[in-house]
């Protein structure tokens, strides 16, 4: 039974009633995915102050008859300090938007996550958000909706996500040793 409990889903649970038509589709916008600090926007390892990756989600919803559409969301944000890190703690921001699908932008929500690292250089953090979607009658299918997340980043942040860049320590900082 208890690990039956550990498998459920992290989010709130929704009533058991069939939806009235399928969930929207929520998504991680790629341009945003990722927020990475740079001293003077120059890609080296020295230059990185705080980073983040929302590295997945897990959602459900439920809507009846003409109830407006319950999004339920699960965000988890990985986090960290680089070098150029002033102190302990962090507030990032990020958003969650709500379209109509492939198309216009119907609301957009911006949140803030503080975070204070203990003296780590990277920890995780998952929120938990719930999305009202009205609709405009009983027919309206939450196929017709998009759910976006992602941070507020700069334009500069957004060009490096796109290039898909990543950081990642080396791999011996001393020649390997051989073993005897």
């Amino acid at each position: 039974e208890a690990n039956a409990r550990e498998r459920a889903p992290r989010f709130a649970p929704l009533r058991r009633q069939p939806n009235a038509g399928p969930c929207p589709y929520v998504k991680i916008l790629y341009d945003a995915a990722r927020y990475v600090e740079m001293a003077d926007n120059q890609p080296r390892m020295a230059n990185i102050g705080y980073t983040g990756e929302i590295e997945g989600l897990s959602s459900g919803c439920a809507y009846a008859a003409d109830e407006p559409i319950r999004v339920e969301v699960d965000v988890l944000f990985n986090l960290g300090r680089g070098p150029r890190a002033e102190g302990d703690g962090r507030t990032y921001r990020y958003w969650i938007a709500v379209t109509a699908r492939d198309s216009a932008v119907l609301a957009k929500e911006y949140f803030d996550l503080p975070v204070n690292f203990d003296g780590a250089d990277r920890t995780t953090v998952t929120e938990q958000r719930t999305i009202v979607i009205p609709r405009a009658d009983a027919a309206t299918s939450g196929a017709n909706f998009e759910v976006l997340i992602g941070f507020d980043v700069t334009p500069e942040m957004v060009e490096f996500n796109r290039t898909g860049s990543r950081f990642r320590m080396p791999a011996a900082l001393t020649p390997a040793t051989p073993r005897q």
